[in-house]
């Protein structure tokens, strides 16, 4: 268990978080200049806090009130700098002896041996970083944090640096290392991508603050309000006026249009009517009525909408279609009010660079809305 609870005090920036986790991975999400970073340096010691706490599996490293501070050598901490930070001047095998100091040689190299050993890099132990891909230099600084066998494993940015194929690639090789070790880890990260792949809990940061710390699937379906929602990336994030509010049900008159909501059991709340709620909706869940089919049905088909596929967007795999509604008014979202997803194949038989027109439903337990800030 990793619990956190800090102040620390700039000219013109104040970090004031506080959480806590017991997951095997915690990434801390937010744009550059949150607060993400100076949170890993709090806890690795190499930055002291004006006030709050800091403990890790009951062992505190840090408090305030008693004025305990651990050197970060005593906080059993292993941490990867962004970029790696490799010493360029020593090999492979003496960067991941770097943090053993103070052991008998013959038990570093064994230990250097086996680290090397189980991150694929036997056959490396005398190259010198710039003689690495960035795989396996990537592989040597996880090496030298994990070989004194921390309590915890922290990471900075570690792909910030690298193009997005290299990326992508040592993203799934950073995670199996992350999982086959074991290790409790915390990342830093402002890449949404990475953080969805990566983590168990997301803690989601803005100038200096905690906004959410919630389970990555809870994130993505719960997010506890519009700032939250736009930070990881919500699409369809719209706004509407409450008609009438009930334990099971919200409606919402946005676009000329009444739409009906399943009222979160989680987190009920009944707005008064007249209130303006944002809500979203995910694109791959705003259904297309086929014109081949005889009829709707109202079990599966809610919140029926008619309108104008004015523009799309080729990703490959699937399309992403910009629907605006047959309403008066700009779009909501600028030229469209909609996006929807749909896959390549649906957007080839149905014809759809073609056929413009359509309508489409919403069913009502996919409409998410959020409090009003």
């Amino acid at each position: 268990m990793l619990s956190l609870s800090i102040t620390k005090r700039f000219p013109g920036f104040t970090l004031d978080v506080a959480w806590e986790a017991d997951d095997p991975v915690v990434v801390l999400f937010g744009p550059s200049g949150a607060g993400k970073t100076l949170t890993l340096q709090c806890l690795a010691g190499l930055v002291k806090p004006d006030r709050g706490r800091i403990a890790l599996n009951g062992r505190v490293l840090f408090e305030g009130a008693t004025e305990t501070n651990l050197p970060p050598r005593s906080r059993r901490l292993g941490y990867v700098f962004q970029g790696y930070a490799l010493f360029p001047h020593l090999t492979v095998e003496e960067n991941v002896q770097f943090g053993l100091k103070g052991r008998p040689r013959a038990e570093r190299r064994e230990r250097a041996r086996l680290v090397l050993e189980r991150l694929a890099l036997t056959g490396l132990e005398g190259r010198y970083p710039r003689e690495l891909s960035g795989g396996q230099q990537q592989r040597v600084a996880l090496g030298r944090a994990l070989a004194p066998d921390p309590d915890l494993l922290l990471l900075d940015e570690p792909l910030s640096a690298l193009d997005a194929p290299l990326r992508r690639q040592l993203r799934e090789e950073l995670g199996l290392v992350i999982r086959e070790w074991g290790k409790a880890t915390v990342l830093v990260t402002h890449d949404l991508a990475e953080a969805y792949q990566l983590a168990d809990r997301i803690v989601v940061y803005e100038g200096g603050q905690v906004l959410q710390a919630a389970p990555k699937s809870e994130l993505l379906w719960q997010p506890t309000s519009e700032r939250v929602a736009r930070l990881i990336g919500v699409r369809n994030l719209l706004c509407g006026t409450v008609l009438k509010a009930t334990p099971e049900i919200i409606q919402l008159h946005w676009r000329d249009q009444t739409l009906e909501a399943v009222n979160s059991p989680s987190r009920l709340f009944l707005p008064p009517p007249g209130t303006l709620l944002p809500f979203f909706v995910r694109p791959e869940y705003v259904r297309l009525i086929r014109k081949d089919r005889a009829g709707v049905d109202p079990d599966h088909h809610m919140n029926l909408m008619d309108g104008l596929v004015v523009g799309d967007l080729d990703q490959g795999t699937a399309w992403t279609l910009l629907f605006r509604l047959n309403a008066p008014g700009e779009g909501s979202q600028g030229a469209y009010d909609l996006e929807i997803e749909v896959p390549k194949l649906v957007y080839e038989i149905l014809d759809m660079a073609r056929d413009r027109r359509w309508q489409v439903s919403i069913h009502r337990g996919s409409i998410q809305v959020l409090p009003s800030e």
